[in-house]
Protein backbone atom coordinates (compact mmCIF):
# COMPACT_ATOMS: atom_id res chain seq x y z
CA UNK A 1 0.00 0.00 0.00
CA UNK A 2 1.37 3.40 -0.77
CA UNK A 3 2.65 5.64 1.57
CA UNK A 4 -0.69 8.45 2.30
CA UNK A 5 -2.86 10.57 4.03
CA UNK A 6 -5.67 9.19 5.37
CA UNK A 7 -9.01 10.90 5.58
CA UNK A 8 -8.67 12.13 8.69
CA UNK A 9 -5.59 14.39 7.70
CA UNK A 10 -7.82 15.97 4.91
CA UNK A 11 -10.69 16.75 6.95
CA UNK A 12 -9.76 18.85 10.04
CA UNK A 13 -13.29 17.90 11.63
CA UNK A 14 -12.27 13.90 11.60
CA UNK A 15 -8.88 14.69 13.38
CA UNK A 16 -8.78 12.71 16.21
CA UNK A 17 -7.10 13.35 19.57
CA UNK A 18 -6.35 9.65 20.70
CA UNK A 19 -2.62 8.83 20.79
CA UNK A 20 -1.29 5.42 19.70
CA UNK A 21 -1.39 3.21 23.39
CA UNK A 22 1.94 1.97 24.42
CA UNK A 23 0.87 -1.44 24.14
CA UNK A 24 0.62 -1.33 21.18
CA UNK A 25 4.16 0.15 20.30
CA UNK A 26 5.24 -2.80 22.94
CA UNK A 27 2.77 -5.61 20.59
CA UNK A 28 4.66 -4.34 17.54
CA UNK A 29 8.38 -4.22 18.66
CA UNK A 30 7.72 -7.91 19.82
CA UNK A 31 6.39 -8.94 16.66
CA UNK A 32 9.05 -7.12 14.83
CA UNK A 33 11.82 -8.80 17.40
CA UNK A 34 10.42 -12.44 16.48
CA UNK A 35 11.48 -11.70 12.73
CA UNK A 36 14.66 -10.35 13.58
CA UNK A 37 16.16 -12.95 16.03
CA UNK A 38 15.30 -15.68 13.03
CA UNK A 39 16.60 -14.43 10.76
CA UNK A 40 20.17 -12.62 12.22
CA UNK A 41 21.01 -15.16 14.61
CA UNK A 42 24.12 -16.46 12.23
CA UNK A 43 25.59 -13.11 12.53
CA UNK A 44 25.57 -12.30 16.27
CA UNK A 45 27.31 -15.99 16.61
CA UNK A 46 29.96 -15.08 14.56
CA UNK A 47 30.03 -11.55 16.33
CA UNK A 48 30.36 -13.21 19.40
CA UNK A 49 32.97 -15.81 18.59
CA UNK A 50 35.31 -13.01 17.39
CA UNK A 51 34.81 -11.25 20.16
CA UNK A 52 35.91 -13.90 22.38
CA UNK A 53 38.91 -14.88 20.15
CA UNK A 54 42.22 -13.84 22.23
CA UNK A 55 44.18 -16.05 19.63
CA UNK A 56 43.76 -15.29 16.48
CA UNK A 57 41.65 -18.05 15.34
CA UNK A 58 39.34 -16.46 12.83
CA UNK A 59 40.74 -14.76 10.32
CA UNK A 60 37.57 -12.46 9.51
CA UNK A 61 33.40 -12.58 9.42
CA UNK A 62 33.77 -15.26 6.66
CA UNK A 63 36.57 -17.09 7.75
CA UNK A 64 34.68 -17.37 11.07
CA UNK A 65 31.17 -18.52 10.10
CA UNK A 66 32.62 -21.19 7.68
CA UNK A 67 34.87 -22.95 10.36
CA UNK A 68 32.10 -23.13 12.62
CA UNK A 69 30.03 -24.49 10.08
CA UNK A 70 32.63 -26.34 9.00
CA UNK A 71 33.59 -27.95 12.43
CA UNK A 72 30.26 -27.60 14.24
CA UNK A 73 27.66 -27.90 11.30
CA UNK A 74 25.46 -25.52 10.39
CA UNK A 75 23.05 -25.85 13.33
CA UNK A 76 25.85 -23.92 15.08
CA UNK A 77 24.91 -20.66 13.37
CA UNK A 78 21.70 -20.71 15.28
CA UNK A 79 23.14 -22.00 18.69
CA UNK A 80 21.29 -19.84 21.32
CA UNK A 81 18.68 -18.98 19.46
CA UNK A 82 15.73 -19.53 22.03
CA UNK A 83 17.20 -17.12 24.44
CA UNK A 84 18.18 -14.87 21.19
CA UNK A 85 14.41 -14.60 20.16
CA UNK A 86 12.96 -14.70 23.36
CA UNK A 87 15.42 -11.86 24.42
CA UNK A 88 14.62 -9.71 21.79
CA UNK A 89 10.36 -10.47 21.78
CA UNK A 90 10.74 -8.85 25.35
CA UNK A 91 13.39 -6.44 24.56
CA UNK A 92 11.81 -4.66 21.97
CA UNK A 93 8.11 -5.01 23.88
CA UNK A 94 9.83 -3.52 26.79
CA UNK A 95 12.18 -0.85 24.79
CA UNK A 96 9.20 0.27 22.43
CA UNK A 97 6.26 0.71 25.32
CA UNK A 98 8.81 2.05 27.80
CA UNK A 99 9.60 4.55 25.31
CA UNK A 100 6.47 5.47 24.56
CA UNK A 101 5.42 5.79 28.26
CA UNK A 102 8.24 8.15 28.33
CA UNK A 103 7.55 10.22 25.66
CA UNK A 104 4.12 10.49 26.69
CA UNK A 105 5.37 11.90 30.44
CA UNK A 106 8.05 14.42 28.65
CA UNK A 107 5.41 16.15 26.17
CA UNK A 108 4.78 19.87 26.34
CA UNK A 109 1.19 19.75 28.50
CA UNK A 110 0.00 22.71 26.80
CA UNK A 111 1.04 21.95 22.91
CA UNK A 112 1.40 18.36 23.18
CA UNK A 113 4.45 18.30 21.42
CA UNK A 114 8.06 16.63 22.31
CA UNK A 115 11.42 18.33 22.40
CA UNK A 116 14.66 16.65 20.71
CA UNK A 117 16.06 16.30 24.40
CA UNK A 118 12.93 15.03 25.72
CA UNK A 119 13.34 12.45 22.34
CA UNK A 120 16.43 11.49 23.42
CA UNK A 121 16.06 11.08 27.09
CA UNK A 122 13.30 9.01 26.72
CA UNK A 123 15.14 6.63 24.26
CA UNK A 124 18.21 6.59 26.93
CA UNK A 125 15.44 5.92 29.99
CA UNK A 126 13.95 2.84 27.65
CA UNK A 127 17.57 1.60 26.69
CA UNK A 128 18.59 1.48 30.57
CA UNK A 129 15.13 -0.48 31.45
CA UNK A 130 15.61 -2.78 28.83
CA UNK A 131 19.39 -3.10 29.75
CA UNK A 132 18.72 -4.15 33.58
CA UNK A 133 15.48 -6.00 33.21
CA UNK A 134 15.91 -7.80 30.36
CA UNK A 135 19.21 -7.74 28.33
CA UNK A 136 22.02 -8.37 30.23
CA UNK A 137 20.97 -11.84 31.67
CA UNK A 138 19.49 -13.11 28.48
CA UNK A 139 22.65 -12.14 26.91
CA UNK A 140 24.93 -13.75 30.12
CA UNK A 141 22.92 -16.92 29.17
CA UNK A 142 23.21 -16.11 25.32
CA UNK A 143 27.15 -15.57 25.02
CA UNK A 144 27.96 -18.68 27.64
CA UNK A 145 26.05 -20.84 24.92
CA UNK A 146 27.43 -19.22 21.92
CA UNK A 147 30.90 -19.39 23.57
CA UNK A 148 30.50 -23.08 23.79
CA UNK A 149 32.29 -25.27 20.62
CA UNK A 150 30.98 -28.60 19.45
CA UNK A 151 27.53 -29.26 19.27
CA UNK A 152 27.76 -32.87 21.25
CA UNK A 153 25.73 -32.18 24.42
CA UNK A 154 27.81 -34.73 26.08
CA UNK A 155 30.99 -32.55 25.91
CA UNK A 156 29.07 -29.13 26.33
CA UNK A 157 29.32 -27.71 30.16
CA UNK A 158 26.19 -26.35 29.32
CA UNK A 159 22.95 -28.41 27.53
CA UNK A 160 20.98 -25.39 27.15
CA UNK A 161 19.33 -22.22 28.43
CA UNK A 162 17.66 -23.08 31.44
CA UNK A 163 20.52 -25.25 32.69
CA UNK A 164 22.72 -22.77 31.55
CA UNK A 165 20.89 -20.02 34.05
CA UNK A 166 20.63 -22.93 36.59
CA UNK A 167 24.20 -23.09 36.72
CA UNK A 168 25.23 -19.73 36.42
CA UNK A 169 23.36 -19.19 40.12
CA UNK A 170 24.39 -22.17 41.55
CA UNK A 171 28.05 -21.41 40.76
CA UNK A 172 28.30 -17.44 40.53
CA UNK A 173 25.06 -16.77 42.22
CA UNK A 174 22.18 -14.60 41.56
CA UNK A 175 23.83 -11.64 40.30
CA UNK A 176 26.06 -13.81 37.95
CA UNK A 177 23.24 -13.64 35.73
CA UNK A 178 24.02 -9.59 35.93
CA UNK A 179 27.48 -9.64 34.98
CA UNK A 180 28.52 -6.55 32.84
CA UNK A 181 25.86 -5.08 33.48
CA UNK A 182 27.31 -1.44 33.68
CA UNK A 183 28.78 -1.67 30.21
CA UNK A 184 25.48 -2.83 29.08
CA UNK A 185 23.43 -0.23 30.04
CA UNK A 186 25.98 2.46 28.94
CA UNK A 187 25.57 0.55 25.28
CA UNK A 188 21.84 0.22 25.54
CA UNK A 189 20.86 3.49 26.50
CA UNK A 190 23.06 5.43 24.22
CA UNK A 191 22.01 2.92 21.61
CA UNK A 192 18.61 3.89 22.17
CA UNK A 193 18.67 7.54 22.27
CA UNK A 194 20.31 8.03 18.97
CA UNK A 195 18.11 5.31 17.83
CA UNK A 196 14.88 6.72 18.36
CA UNK A 197 15.66 10.29 17.21
CA UNK A 198 17.39 9.23 14.25
CA UNK A 199 14.68 6.97 13.39
CA UNK A 200 11.82 10.15 13.72
CA UNK A 201 14.63 12.30 12.08
CA UNK A 202 14.71 9.77 8.93
CA UNK A 203 11.05 9.54 8.99
CA UNK A 204 10.49 13.67 8.57
CA UNK A 205 13.75 14.34 6.21
CA UNK A 206 13.25 11.36 3.61
CA UNK A 207 9.26 10.61 3.74
CA UNK A 208 7.46 13.41 5.38
CA UNK A 209 6.09 11.38 7.97
CA UNK A 210 5.28 12.95 11.30
CA UNK A 211 4.29 10.72 14.23
CA UNK A 212 0.27 10.11 14.91
CA UNK A 213 -0.13 12.08 11.62
CA UNK A 214 -2.11 8.94 9.91
CA UNK A 215 0.28 8.63 7.53
CA UNK A 216 1.50 4.61 7.22
CA UNK A 217 5.04 4.15 5.52
CA UNK A 218 5.83 1.13 2.82
CA UNK A 219 7.98 -1.56 4.76
CA UNK A 220 10.82 -0.38 2.08
CA UNK A 221 10.54 2.80 3.58
CA UNK A 222 10.58 2.08 7.12
CA UNK A 223 13.40 -0.31 6.26
CA UNK A 224 15.68 2.62 5.06
CA UNK A 225 14.74 4.98 7.87
CA UNK A 226 15.43 1.81 10.06
CA UNK A 227 18.88 1.17 9.05
CA UNK A 228 20.36 4.64 8.79
CA UNK A 229 18.89 4.95 12.31
CA UNK A 230 21.00 1.67 13.23
CA UNK A 231 24.54 2.85 12.54
CA UNK A 232 25.34 5.21 14.38
CA UNK A 233 25.17 3.03 17.64
CA UNK A 234 27.67 0.14 17.26
CA UNK A 235 29.99 2.91 15.92
CA UNK A 236 29.81 5.18 18.88
CA UNK A 237 29.23 1.57 21.68
CA UNK A 238 32.22 -0.25 20.27
CA UNK A 239 34.37 -0.48 23.61
CA UNK A 240 31.59 -1.04 25.59
CA UNK A 241 29.86 -4.16 23.69
CA UNK A 242 33.37 -5.90 23.51
CA UNK A 243 33.76 -4.78 27.20
CA UNK A 244 29.71 -6.22 27.63
CA UNK A 245 30.81 -9.64 25.91
CA UNK A 246 33.90 -10.42 27.92
CA UNK A 247 32.61 -9.83 31.14
CA UNK A 248 29.58 -11.89 30.49
CA UNK A 249 31.81 -14.69 29.23
CA UNK A 250 34.02 -15.16 32.27
CA UNK A 251 33.25 -17.49 34.88
CA UNK A 252 35.02 -18.26 38.05
CA UNK A 253 35.56 -21.88 37.57
CA UNK A 254 37.32 -22.08 40.58
CA UNK A 255 39.97 -19.23 39.90
CA UNK A 256 40.00 -15.59 39.87
CA UNK A 257 38.00 -13.15 37.06
CA UNK A 258 40.35 -11.99 34.28
CA UNK A 259 38.32 -8.74 34.44
CA UNK A 260 37.10 -6.89 37.64
CA UNK A 261 34.80 -4.60 36.11
CA UNK A 262 33.66 -2.14 32.71
CA UNK A 263 37.09 -0.03 33.75
CA UNK A 264 39.62 -2.52 34.50
CA UNK A 265 38.17 -4.75 31.24
CA UNK A 266 38.78 -1.82 29.08
CA UNK A 267 42.38 -1.25 30.56
CA UNK A 268 43.41 -4.68 30.03
CA UNK A 269 42.20 -5.45 26.56
CA UNK A 270 43.86 -1.86 25.64
CA UNK A 271 47.18 -3.16 27.30
CA UNK A 272 46.95 -6.64 25.86
CA UNK A 273 45.50 -6.02 22.39
CA UNK A 274 45.90 -2.75 21.74
CA UNK A 275 43.12 -0.11 20.73
CA UNK A 276 41.53 -1.36 17.74
CA UNK A 277 40.33 -4.82 20.12
CA UNK A 278 37.93 -2.25 21.43
CA UNK A 279 36.14 -2.46 18.59
CA UNK A 280 36.25 -6.56 17.81
CA UNK A 281 33.07 -7.63 16.01
CA UNK A 282 32.47 -3.94 15.04
CA UNK A 283 31.78 -5.72 11.26
CA UNK A 284 29.12 -8.04 12.37
CA UNK A 285 27.69 -5.85 14.79
CA UNK A 286 27.16 -3.63 11.30
CA UNK A 287 25.45 -6.58 9.80
CA UNK A 288 23.34 -6.99 12.39
CA UNK A 289 22.06 -4.41 13.96
CA UNK A 290 21.10 -2.19 11.34
CA UNK A 291 19.44 -4.36 9.49
CA UNK A 292 17.73 -5.76 12.37
CA UNK A 293 16.19 -2.44 12.90
CA UNK A 294 15.12 -2.26 9.24
CA UNK A 295 13.08 -5.51 9.98
CA UNK A 296 12.02 -4.88 13.30
CA UNK A 297 10.42 -0.83 11.69
CA UNK A 298 9.66 -2.66 9.14
CA UNK A 299 7.17 -4.99 11.14
CA UNK A 300 6.17 -2.82 13.88
CA UNK A 301 5.87 0.66 11.88
CA UNK A 302 3.15 -1.67 9.58
CA UNK A 303 1.77 -3.03 13.00
CA UNK A 304 0.77 0.48 14.22
CA UNK A 305 -0.57 1.63 10.89
CA UNK A 306 -2.68 -0.80 11.10
CA UNK A 307 -3.90 0.21 14.14
CA UNK A 308 -4.07 4.33 13.56
CA UNK A 309 -6.00 3.46 10.27
CA UNK A 310 -8.59 1.15 12.63
CA UNK A 311 -8.63 2.77 15.58
CA UNK A 312 -7.76 6.60 15.58
CA UNK A 313 -8.32 7.69 12.05
CA UNK A 314 -11.13 5.74 11.09
CA UNK A 315 -13.93 7.50 8.59
CA UNK A 316 -16.31 5.86 9.97
CA UNK A 317 -18.67 7.23 13.30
Amino acid sequence: MAMKESEANKNPKMESKKSIPPYMKAVSGSFGGIVEACCLQPIDVVKTRLQLDRTGNYKGILHCGATVSRTEGVRALWKGLTPFATHLTLKYALRMGSNAVLQSAFKDSATGTLSNQARLLSGFGAGVLEALVIVTPFEVVKIRLQQQRGLSPELLRYKGPIHCAHTIIREEGLFGLWAGAAPTVMRNGTNQAAMFTAKNAFDVVLWKKHEGDGKVLLPWQSMISGFLAGTAGPICTGPFDVVKTRLMAQSRDGGELKYKGMIHAIRTIYAEEGIRALWKGLLPRLMRIPPGQAIVWAVADQIIGLYERRHIYSPAL
